[in-house]
């Protein structure tokens, strides 16, 4: 009889790439079923997936009974939590986190998965205050470690999908782009495809636990500079982008005032101390390695995913 994976927001891009990596996976297909959760099974991913054959049942974070049915007879979940830039991330990471955790222990499920990130206040020694949306994952992260079942993390690198939303690049007013920031041109981030991706490293950890128990994968395909994006925003556009180092508070006043804090140190912990702090190149190599599938690069994914520069 298979195994129950249970893949909390099932329909959202990691969650989605973990039922895609097992669905496509001739191993795992065979040990596991699936049951996604999603707060609306009515919309139109959550039709798709239970047209695939996927069990999908509703289940909200606030709501502890609607989480620990929806965990019921698990053998594993998968969890991971949304940020909100709302003046509260800190709290709704720490609270979210911590209720999908509790309510996997309340209904005695033996295994967890949860998606993490590294904590950026510690790293910095506190000199970074507003790292809630980093922060606040690390701090479930620690909390799970100490609860009565087996787990293992995934920590997603900076999600390439932002360079068609938050991070892309914008006309210069001479026929060329601009991708901005205030950080140095050689600043290093590790960059994932994280729709098409995250499931294979969750795919390496169902497909041998102990081996990962208590890890961290740190989840990217490479680390690149903000240059070498630059110029893969060109190669892939057959448009000229640059990359235009901003002063910081001139970048600042293009952020809604309600992010601008937590990305501005985000940015200036990735140049400081490194996406996972010491060693961050070493641990995605190895990550990398780990996965079960081959990774999407920057260049693969602006391909596939053209920028919309007009």
């Amino acid at each position: 009889m298979s195994k129950l994976l249970v893949i909390f927001g099932a329909t959202g891009q990691q969650g989605g790439s973990v039922v895609e990596s097992v669905l496509g996976d001739a191993q795992l297909t065979k040990e596991y079923s699936i049951r996604g959760t999603t707060r609306d099974p009515s919309k139109a991913k959550a039709r798709e997936l239970i047209k695939g054959g996927i069990e999908v049942v509703k289940a909200e974070v606030d709501d502890p009974a609607s989480l620990e049915k929806a965990f019921e007879g698990a053998h594993i979940v998968f969890v991971n939590t949304l940020t909100v830039y709302d003046g509260h991330t800190y709290a709704h990471e720490v609270n979210h986190g911590r209720a999908l955790a509790d309510a996997a222990v309340a209904v005695g499920v033996p295994f967890l998965i949860y998606s993490t990130l590294p904590h950026a206040g510690s790293i910095s020694g506190g000199k970074l205050k507003n790292m809630g949306h980093f922060d606040g994952k690390a701090e479930v992260e620690q909390y799970i470690r100490t609860l009565p079942l087996r787990s293992a993390f995934i920590a997603p690198g900076s999600f390439m999908s932002n360079f068609h939303a938050s991070m892309a690049p914008h006309p210069a007013g001479d026929g060329t782009y601009a991708f901005a920031s205030f950080v140095n041109p050689d600043t290093k981030m590790p960059l994932i495809d994280t729709a098409g991706d995250t499931g294979k490293w969750v795919a390496a950890i169902l497909a041998d636990f102990p081996r990962f128990e208590d890890k961290v994968l740190c989840c990217a395909t490479a680390v690149y500079t903000f240059q070498e994006i630059a110029d893969a925003m060109s190669k892939a556009s057959g448009k000229t982008v640059a990359y235009k180092q901003l002063k910081e508070e001139t970048w600042r006043g293009f952020l809604p005032p309600v992010m601008r804090d937590h990305i501005a140190e985000m940015l200036q912990y990735f140049q400081e101390y490194g996406y996972y702090g010491e060693d961050t190149e070493g641990k995605v190599k190895w990550s990398a390695e780990q996965a079960r599938g081959k990774l999407t690069t920057l260049d693969e994914y602006l391909k596939a995913n053209p920028l919309n520069l007009q």
